[in-house]
């Protein structure tokens, strides 16, 4: 990871002190239920063995452009209602693979646990958004996923394999990108941003693990390589903006 991108601090410039002082993302404080914040239980979820299994070497050969943080400080709030809607459609996703390939018990039992914890940190993500007196933002395209789902081939017997791998992707670019925001927030978000990265780099190493279920080690291991030199330019090519994509 480039040292000077670690070196950068956000100071969340563009929000009204007067609207956020004295208000935080205090997602530890637990009330009863139906109260609208998380009990005890949602804290931490009790997710099974293997979405809790270490992440695999990366496969990223691009580092995210050092600009990308000034852009998520020009609007943070901005930011925060991207991020939400990528957990949110990150869980969906999740619920659509789970029912898709529902005779796969391995890949449906992963597939409903990871649904509940990326629906976890929407609600995390959520629960920011208010703390700063926002709501959540209209539903758009992500062009970074779009391009990535366009690598996947459309042959019955590599369709999974591949749409598996872009997962896997996908969450190691997002855990790239929560540390680099880990490292750079200020000390009230700056943990919430280091958890999410860790959860990304599991969830990584979650769908490699899931594709050498259904196909041949080497050939996981050959399309990930392929897949990790094709999102190179894809990253490379968005455009810098307060976006998580």
């Amino acid at each position: 990871m480039c040292p000077s991108l670690m070196a950068h601090r956000i100071s969340m410039a563009g929000v009204d002190e007067s609207r956020t002082r004295g208000r935080k993302c205090d997602l530890c404080v637990m009330r009863g239920p139906g109260d609208g914040t998380l009990d005890a239980a949602a804290q931490k979820p009790n997710f099974a063995p293997m979405l809790r299994e270490g992440p695999p070497p990366s496969t990223l050969l691009a580092s995210t452009p050092a600009a990308w943080i000034d852009a998520v400080r020009s609007d943070f709030d901005a930011f925060l209602r991207d991020h939400a809607a990528c957990e949110r459609k990150a869980s969906a996703t999740a619920m659509t693979l789970a029912s898709h390939y529902r005779d796969k018990e391995k890949l449906v039992t992963a597939m409903v646990d990871l649904a509940c914890e990326e629906l976890h940190h929407f609600r995390k993500v959520y629960a920011c958004i208010v703390a700063r007196g926002g709501r959540l933002g209209e539903d758009t395209k992500d062009r970074y996923v779009r391009d990535l789902l366009g690598l996947v081939r459309r042959a019955p017997e590599v369709y999974l394999l591949d749409r598996l791998l872009v997962a896997s992707v996908i969450e190691a670019r997002g855990c790239e990108r929560f540390q680099l925001l880990a490292a750079a927030l200020e000390p009230d978000l700056a943990p919430l941003y280091a958890d999410f990265a860790e959860s990304e780099a599991r969830h990584a190493g979650l769908f490699v693990r899931l594709a050498k279920i259904y196909y041949a080690e080497a050939d996981v291991e050959t399309r990930l390589g392929e897949l990790g030199a094709m999102e190179a330019p894809i990253m490379c090519a968005l455009p810098l903006r307060p976006r998580l994509h």
